[in-house]
């Protein structure tokens, strides 16, 4: 699993570290200047994507590095970094590989406390890309701190920062939220960022950190760790690259999972992908039993998938946290309510029949053909005051930890005011997911309000089961984890 290198730079421990404003990872996602150095105004080049993205979006200053220009529609560039007056925060290394170490130099005398170097052609291409790798790493270390290279960066969608040299046409930009993303894959990290756009997923920081010469993801899971407007961690990882790292990461997931949740799903599982891994960002997938005992140790919440892992952040971001294992189905088709049943069972959740005294309350109320044992099927007849009925009637109750609601607004009875219901039932501090299917626009609405409002919304039974799952198995996490804040 690990080759005889060095890890750079060691990471203190979470407990042990203390963040500032003039802290390197701070400046890295903070920073108040930034210099491009690479900037150029092609379109639709690397240099050119990122120059457009920080001078239209960045709130901080911005400086153009490119000794090719003078002046380019009245924004000035400079010849080199070192001729810039101004403190550089952070540095955007975008210039071809064997330019690097020379530019990576200019920014240690300019005193930049931070680079990210998105130029590939390193470790991730071969014996002699190792070489330069290793050059780059003598005149960077304990001179500025790197992030790549070989990656693409930062995105920061609360101040504008945006180094993700993918065109927004090509990739969505999400909105500020609540989840931060860590990626060991470029591509990955655009493709994710552009699906959580497209179904207004708010994704407030993701970076995506390459080769990792410097800036390993044990790093950045402590700086979101003590990031408040980050609530839920999301990780994709490949493998790992330096002796001892393994056991450094192990440790720092178990720390930050006692503080917030955190969601990894590892890829490169299987023999066949161990080599892809290598030739993607010079890391090794190794074994992935071994990867899966340490997730298990560090209390990580483990996905299979990517969208499963944007499932369950969605619902660990917007829910709270269950006492227990019992979930009220309420349905008005027949078919989701036993794929719910088989769903929640095949993850250790339980749907437990009602007391016969509550049953006799709902059959008061509910038409003759509702079934009320749990699933709580409402048939083809369902109207939102029925929805109403059962979610104040039994969801206050001790019988049940947190619900799974059914609704095919296909069905005349139900308008878009059963999401006001569903939203005022968050006043009973229990979670609860939403199953909608279908491509009206009463559908589009009506999963569009919920999610606006709070309520994670899923497209079939499955998925929402393994949020609910995840949120039970973090609620049992955090309540063995010692507080270590």
């Amino acid at each position: 699993m690990e080759e005889q290198k060095q890890q750079p730079q060691e990471a203190k421990a979470v407990s042990e570290a203390s963040l500032t404003i003039t802290s390197p990872l701070d400046l890295l996602f903070n920073p108040r200047s930034v210099a491009i150095i690479g900037a150029t105004p092609r379109e639709n080049s690397v240099g050119g994507v990122i120059t457009k993205n920080l001078l239209t979006k960045f709130k901080g200053k911005v400086y153009l590095v490119n000794p090719k220009y003078d002046e380019v529609n009245g924004i000035k560039y400079y010849k080199s970094i070192l001729d810039i007056q101004d403190n550089i925060d952070l540095a955007v290394i975008v210039v071809p590989a064997p330019a690097v170490p020379k530019v990576a130099d200019e920014c240690a005398r300019k005193g930049v406390k931070v680079a990210i170097i998105i130029s590939g052609g390193f470790s991730e291409v071969g014996e002699e890309g190792a070489k330069l790798e290793e050059e780059l790493r003598k005149v960077v270390q304990n001179r500025i701190r790197v992030l790549g290279p070989n990656c693409i960066g930062v995105y920061n969608a609360f101040n504008g920062l945006d180094t993700f040299f993918l065109p927004e046409d090509r990739m969505g930009r999400p909105k500020p939220g609540p989840v931060a993303l860590i990626s060991q894959s470029g591509a990955v990290a655009g493709a994710i960022l552009d699906w959580a756009a497209r179904r207004n997923i708010g994704v407030g920081l993701a970076v995506n950190y390459g080769n990792k010469l410097d800036i390993n993801e044990a790093e950045l899971l402590e700086y979101f760790a003590r990031d408040s407007r980050v609530k839920v961690i999301v990780m994709y990882m490949e493998g790992l690259k330096y002796p001892g790292e393994g056991k450094k990461l192990l440790e720092v997931m178990k720390e930050v999972s006692s503080v917030k949740p955190l969601v990894v799903y590892k890829a490169g599982r299987t023999r066949a992908a161990t080599g892809a891994v290598k030739s993607h960002t010079a890391a090794l997938a190794g074994n992935y039993e071994i990867y899966r005992a340490m997730l298990r140790q560090a209390n990580v919440i483990e996905a299979d998938n990517l969208t499963d892992a944007f499932d369950m952040a969605k619902a660990l971001a917007t829910q709270p946290l269950p006492r227990g294992n019992r979930v009220l189905v309420i349905t008005d088709s027949g078919g989701m309510g036993i794929q719910s049943v088989d769903a929640l069972d095949m993850r250790g959740l339980q749907v437990p029949e009602l007391s016969e005294s509550l049953q006799e309350i709902l059959r008061k109320q509910l038409p003759p053909l509702a079934v009320t044992r749990n699933p709580i099927d409402l048939t083809g007849s369902a109207t939102d005051a029925m929805y109403k009925f059962v979610l104040d009637t039994v969801l206050p109750t001790s019988y049940v930890d947190m619900a799974l609601i059914i609704a095919l607004m296909q069905i005349p009875g139900l308008t878009a005011n059963l999401g006001n219901y569903i939203i005022e039932a968050k006043r009973f501090n229990k979670p609860i997911v939403v199953v909608s299917f279908g491509g009206n626009e009463y559908v589009a609405k009506f999963e569009s309000y919920l999610e606006e409002n709070g309520i994670p919304v899923y497209h079939a039974p499955h998925r929402a089961a393994k949020a609910l799952w995840a949120l039970y198995e973090y609620s049992k996490i955090k309540g063995a984890a010692k507080e270590w804040w």
